[in-house]
């Protein structure tokens, strides 16, 4: 093997990146029913923000949102696309509103 050939061979360690893109989950608890909200972000914490002020999707507007669930994807277009079937997947949303209900003291919102 030439030098050449054994210097290529040797790969050096990647840092691991950060995650490009999250999905997240919202959930409304102020009326009747739960209402819930899916989206994607690349910073899961100023877009509850957002949506709690106020500035978020128009459907957001209005109410108090608390994080049900978040997933780090490495991509934007896998998050997107996972939101995709996440927003077709009303079991998993209400699984989720379920397991936040029964926990004995959720977190109120904010």
């Amino acid at each position: 093997m030439t030098k050449r050939k054994a210097a290529r061979a040797v790969k050096k360690p990647r840092k691991p990146r950060p995650p490009a893109g999250f999905v997240y989950v919202l959930g409304c608890f102020g009326g009747p029913r739960a209402v819930t909200y899916v989206g994607w972000t690349k910073d899961v914490a100023k877009r509850l923000a957002a949506h709690n002020a106020g500035k978020g999707a128009r459907s957001t507007r209005g109410r108090v949102w608390v994080l049900l669930h978040s997933e780090p994807f490495g991509t934007a277009r896998k998050a997107m696309s996972r939101e995709w079937h996440l927003k077709r997947d009303r079991k998993f949303r209400k699984q989720l509103v379920e397991s936040y209900r029964s926990k004995p003291n959720p977190a109120a919102p904010i």
